[in-house]
Order: structure tokens, then C-alpha cells, then sequence
């Protein structure tokens, strides 16, 4: 069984910096995709970034480049740097993962994803 667990979150001025972890864990082959997404109070789960055994990125297009996705192959662990955080970007920041080839169109679709973490809160103030 895979499981993914994601740690980092917290509460932060706007305007400041967190990095998320992501460790996956029961695995012992290479993910071709994973994930991050996020979703707050009353709204739809939605894809923030993914990196793929391709070496392609991608991010959503609202981002205009302040979070940056990273991965540690040896360690397992997937990482999101965001930066320069807006109160819009609170929200529970999900890890996911994924076996299979994703066309790049479909990389943020969270249909794509058969694995996830719980959840890790990112809580940003004004």
C-alpha cells in the first residue's frame, strides 16, 4: 500500500515563504507524476503543481510563478516552495501521486491521481 504523508503547513504573514514536504511511503517503483493540490472551505480541489518522470513541470496558470515543485528521488519525497503567499492561497494542500503516463493537458486533473496524503493546512493572514 502507498501511502503519502505531507507536512509544513502552518500560519504565515502574506507575503511570506513555506516549503511542504511530502514523503511517500511502500513504494518501490519510480511514481511517473506527482502532485500537489489544494482546496479550501467551499470550493473544488484544485491542481497547483506537478512534476513527472518526463522531467516536465507544470503549474497552474494563476500561479505566475511564486511556488516552485521539487523532488528528492533518494529520499522519496516530494516539495513544494511557495512563496510570496496571498491570503487566497490558504488552503488544505494535498500530496498525490500517480503510476501511470498523464498526458502533460491532463497533469492537474485530480482524476489522474489513484494516491493521497491527508492534508497538510496553510493557513496565510493578511
Amino acid at each position: 500500500q502507498v501511502q503519502l504523508v505531507e507536512s509544513g503547513g502552518g500560519s504565515v504573514q502574506g507575503g511570506g515563504s513555506l516549503t511542504l514536504s511530502c514523503g511517500v511511503y511502500g513504494v518501490t517503483d519510480s511514481t511517473n507524476c506527482m502532485a500537489w493540490f489544494r482546496q479550501s472551505p467551499g470550493k473544488e480541489r484544485e491542481g497547483v503543481a506537478t512534476i513527472c518522470s518526463d522531467d516536465n513541470s507544470r503549474y497552474v496558470d494563476s500561479l505566475k510563478g511564486r511556488f516552485i515543485i521539487s523532488q528528492d528521488n533518494a529520499k522519496n519525497t516530494l516539495y513544494l516552495q511557495m512563496n510570496n503567499l496571498k491570503p487566497e492561497d490558504s488552503a488544505m494542500y494535498y500530496c498525490a501521486a500517480d503510476y501511470t503516463r498523464i498526458p502533460y493537458w491532463l497533469r492537474l486533473h485530480e482524476s489522474q491521481y489513484n494516491f493521497w496524503g491527508q492534508g497538510t493546512q496553510v493557513t496565510v493572514s493578511s
